[in-house]
């Protein structure tokens, strides 16, 4: 069951959102043909305040759209590390330039994970948005929760650092600000919301929030555009669809016909990440090559290693 925040909780500024309809109103133009197109455009339209998912607008007199679902599904067979393009992953420093991730936290870090047979295959781990999320479960304050759509944010002027829900992830895919963060200049022109949690609070914790902020401008996550790869798709289990930004898919059958898993899915958690097989083969590596990966950076720190098994 998703645990959600009331309006009256949001801490974030006031939605400022496109016409989903424009790109239903497109689909059926189409024919509803899934076929490859460079973006499908997220946003949705505005609602008047204190009005409800389905309530009828006030501006055009019909029944506004469904929240959103929102997966995260990345392709194995497209992720090799970016061995092959001799640079650290791409996705992690990606997110960590959106977001000025403070030095040694990577909200979406790497791991090398082995196979049955003796080979391995690089995993992309983000936060995994758990339905049933055990860290929104613990947390004593009410300051991580989930948003309308199914994403869980923290809100940092209510979290007290207790760490309760560091303990309660199973996937170790959160981090606690111990003191204040080395950030660049730059990072002084951000406006903090649970949203874009920028920049990091001392004494709290932080993760990935699947770039919420650009999901409402219709955008891509940072790690997802960043992707030399393509590998990492969003998707919307309301509308059946996903993209990587180079292509459009049909969500379930995306996910059916190519045998997608989530992982650790017999804890009960009900993550929105799912991972299709695969070691990297469609840019040539091979799952016994024993490569490492190139250490990540920080364009205002030093490099720290990609670790291995989470």
């Amino acid at each position: 069951m998703v645990k959600q925040r009331t309006d009256s909780d949001d801490q974030g500024p006031s939605d400022t959102r496109a016409s989903r309809r424009r790109f239903i109103q497109w689909l059926a133009a189409a024919g509803a043909v899934i076929a490859p197109l460079p973006w499908v455009s997220f946003a949705e339209k505005e609602r008047p305040a204190g009005s409800s998912p389905t309530t009828p607008s006030p501006q055009d007199g019909a029944q506004t759209t469904p929240r959103r679902q929102w997966v995260m599904v990345i392709d194995l067979r497209k992720c090799d590390g970016c061995l092959s393009i001799d640079t650290p992953p791409q996705c992690t420093e990606a997110c960590i330039r959106e977001h000025f991730v403070p030095e040694g936290q990577q909200w979406l870090q790497i791991y090398e994970q082995q196979t049955p047979g003796g080979g391995s295959f690089f995993q992309p781990t983000p936060c995994y948005q758990c339905e049933n999320a055990p860290c929104v479960n613990v947390c004593p304050v009410g300051a991580t929760y989930h948003n309308e759509d199914g994403i869980v944010l923290i809100d940092h002027l209510r979290c007290i650092g207790c760490r309760f829900c560091m303990a309660a992830c199973p996937y170790q895919r959160r981090f606690f600000n111990w003191g204040d963060p080395n950030l660049p200049p730059e990072a002084a022109f951000a406006s903090y919301s649970p949203e874009y949690p920028v920049p990091a609070k001392r004494g709290t914790v932080i993760k990935c929030m699947f770039c919420v902020h650009r999901l409402r401008l219709g955008r891509l996550p940072a790690c997802s555009e960043g992707c030399p790869m393509r590998a990492i798709y969003m998707g919307d289990l309301n509308e059946d669809v996903a993209t990587n930004g180079l292509e459009v898919v049909q969500l379930s059958t995306f996910l059916a016909e190519n045998n997608a898993y989530r992982y650790k899915e017999e804890l009960g958690t009900q993550p929105r990440v799912y991972y299709i097989p695969g070691h990297g083969q469609e840019f040539g590596r091979k799952a016994q090559d024993e490569r490492d990966l190139l250490p990540v950076t920080w364009d205002y720190g030093l490099p720290h290693s990609a670790g291995h098994q989470p």
